[in-house]
């Protein structure tokens, strides 16, 4: 069994003296593991930093042995990474979030693409922090817990005030149909329906929506294992961004 694809590393671990067991996603063959024989080494460790974009040769005698990969860079995003802190946490919460949420070997294209793109902004520190809230939105939609914003659920599209989300249903609410029930639900930042700019505070109520449903829809599905870490330690990085002088 052999393939041939790009791929983002996602995870790299020594294995033995002087290989590495690697984790990457991949478009059509999703998260994907195999053996970087001298993955350790000095030539291939400094290539192996989370977000690399590799080309990739996957090689087993059976399909469903891990199998070795033989790795050529095409990009690296750790330099970028490395030079900002907070794009050091954001590249570290994509990266466990994904190998928090995704099953092996289940292709992702849509996900893959965005992923890419997202991983491409990280040094547009100015747009960053809003595309990670909608890659966000992105992965919950991949992984069957979207939130749905294209209409209010109580007054249905006529209704043009989108102002809140069920934290049950995960649906859009308007302020009108909202009423008395309003401080029970999530608020719903302008920015995440693409209304005019996106402020810190703004993006903050967002990560405070995306997070409710990670912790309390997807993390349950998953054997209530909870959220990576790395995920928390981006948003706390944004608040620290957020309220600097």
């Amino acid at each position: 069994m052999d393939w041939r694809d790009q791929g983002i590393l996602l995870a790299s671990r020594r294995h033995g003296e002087n290989a590495a067991i690697i984790e990457v996603l991949t478009p059509e063959r999703g998260r994907h593991a195999g053996v970087v024989r001298g993955g350790a080494s000095r030539k291939l460790s400094p290539i192996l930093q989370p977000g690399a974009q590799l080309d990739l040769e996957w090689r087993a005698r059976l399909e469903d042995h891990i199998g070795t990969f033989r790795v050529e860079p095409l990009r690296s995003r750790a330099g970028t990474a490395m030079g900002d802190r907070l794009a050091l946490a954001g590249l570290n919460a994509v990266t466990s979030l994904l190998l928090f949420c995704l099953p092996e070997r289940e292709a992702c294209l849509p996900l893959y693409r965005r992923t890419e793109t997202l991983l491409d902004l990280l040094d547009q520190p100015e747009i960053w922090p809003l595309a990670y809230l909608n890659w966000e939105l992105a992965l919950l939609e991949e992984m069957g817990f979207g939130v749905d914003l294209r209409a209010c659920a109580v007054m249905g599209p006529q209704a043009n005030d989108l102002s809140f989300v069920s934290p049950r249903s995960g649906r859009a609410v308007s302020r009108a149909g909202a009423g008395e029930w309003a401080d029970r639900l999530l608020p719903l930042p302008p920015c995440m329906l693409g209304q005019g700019p996106a402020p810190d505070a703004e993006i903050l109520q967002g990560f405070d929506l995306t997070g409710h449903f990670l912790r309390n829809h997807l993390a349950p599905e998953l054997g209530n294992k909870p959220l990576p870490d790395a995920r928390q330690r981006f948003v706390d990085r944004f608040v620290q961004r957020a309220h600097r002088p």
